[in-house]
């Protein structure tokens, strides 16, 4: 006996001026599954899940919700039909608590007054059945980023909830918080639930899911059961070519020292060091990296050498010459390139274009301008040709920087 679909989605086409982000692609999602969406970055996963959460509506095709076709029009039309989305940036507001903000948009009121009482009674409930341990007066900001996970899951199941959308769940976790939300996931599940699970990691989605749907280039490239699939069919789909698991690397041959912090001490936002008696060379041709879970100095660190944040003592020196005390743009010029890890409030201005986003390091430069006035012709060539160069799929270099263009766009910065 077939089992029951809960979302159908036929022949889903978006377009965005002469962009095709989505080209007829088909997804239908049983209860009861997780079912994970396959691509690489700019595939088109978020398009297509954020038209499932009324965010954005379709060019053509149709949504299919409990066999009925419907409109989602807007976030608050999808809900009603328990539809909710998990995002991978969240969609919290850090000055509110956990309750108020998992209430926000449906509060709950008695006699015309806010019901926070009553509201933190049914989080509790919540929390309790789902196994989402949260504290619902805690602040937002004074939680980790596992627990504001949890508070953005909540958000969706205190509004009724039967379908939930991850979108890259795990791209800000820890190991032992990624295991944390297989569970969880799988508790969802078991209550009923159905999941869509966007993702690009192969040993994620077979830890958890039923099925998967691949799409490539805004196109669906199949549906498998992923116990019948190898990470190598997967990898295939999803690239369009065969994909080899072993990476033969040749050992670096570090030349000079370029980089080199002593002693370095920097504070965090409250006056507490983050960073404590650091010390770090970096030499020509090598890659380092810096290891350690959220909130262990990793931030203030690279704020720190990147004139971003004060330091308190230590040394930096690029090159022997010391950048401690220098302007971010001073340091930029001296050819150090910071692709940040909130791409949205330190990368980019979102509401700008692509190709203004791209010399945001360097408008102020020839050949990009010149007595103060920008040189838009050479701007919009110089970001066609880098748009080019790093794979950046858009309708046009005017286009508001978006999805995984923002990622891209970031690095273009420092080639400018």
């Amino acid at each position: 006996m077939a089992q029951e679909n809960v979302i159908e989605m036929r022949d889903i086409t978006k377009v965005f001026g002469e962009f095709v982000a989505n080209d007829k692609i088909n997804l239908h999602l049983r209860k009861g599954e997780i079912h994970a969406l396959l691509g690489e970055n700019g595939a088109g996963k978020s398009t297509l899940m954020n038209m499932l959460a009324g965010l954005l509506e379709p060019t053509s095709g149709e949504i299919v919700v409990n066999g009925q076709v419907v409109n989602l029009d807007s976030p608050s039309k999808a809900a009603s039909l328990g539809i909710g989305m998990v995002h991978q940036h969240f969609m919290l507001v850090e000055a509110f608590t956990v309750a108020e903000n998992i209430i926000l948009g449906s509060e709950l009121t008695k006699n015309g007054v806010l019901d926070i009482t009553g509201a933190s009674k049914e989080i509790k409930a919540l929390s309790e059945r789902y196994g989402l341990a949260v504290d619902p007066s805690a602040k937002v900001a004074d939680i980790s980023v596992g627990a504001q996970q949890r508070v953005e899951i909540l958000k969706t199941l205190y509004r009724g909830a039967d379908i939930l959308i991850f979108d890259e769940p795990t791209a800000v976790l820890t190991p032992s918080e990624i295991d944390e939300l297989m569970a969880i996931m799988k508790n969802l599940v078991k209550e009923g639930k159905s999941i869509i699970l966007i993702t690009h990691k192969l040993d994620e989605i077979r830890a958890v899911s039923d099925r998967v749907t691949v799409i490539r280039r805004g196109k669906s490239i199949e549906t498998v059961e992923i116990a019948g699939a190898t990470n190598a069919d997967l990898a295939e789909m999803m690239v369009g070519r065969s994909v080899s698991f072993k990476t033969e690397k040749q050992a670096s041959q570090p030349k000079e020292v370029v980089l080199s912090i002593k002693d370095l001490v920097v504070n965090e936002n409250r006056g507490v060091p983050a960073v404590k008696n650091l010390s770090l060379d970096v030499r020509a041709g090598e890659i380092v990296g810096i290891a350690g879970i959220d909130g262990n100095g990793q931030s203030e660190l690279i704020q720190a050498i990147t004139g971003l944040r004060k330091v308190e003592s230590g040394s930096i020196e690029l090159k022997g010459d010391s950048i401690v005390g220098l302007h971010p743009r001073h340091i930029t010029e001296l050819s150090v390139g910071h692709v940040p890890e909130d791409r949205h409030r330190d990368g980019l201005i979102l509401e700008m274009m692509i190709s203004e986003n791209i010399v945001l390091q360097t408008y102020y430069k020839e050949p990009h301008s010149k007595n103060g006035i920008l040189n838009y012709s050479n701007i919009t060539s110089y970001a066609k040709k880098l748009m080019e160069e790093f794979d950046v799929r858009a309708a046009s270099e005017f286009v508001p920087a978006a999805g995984s263009l923002r990622r891209k766009s970031t690095k273009s910065n420092y080639c400018s």
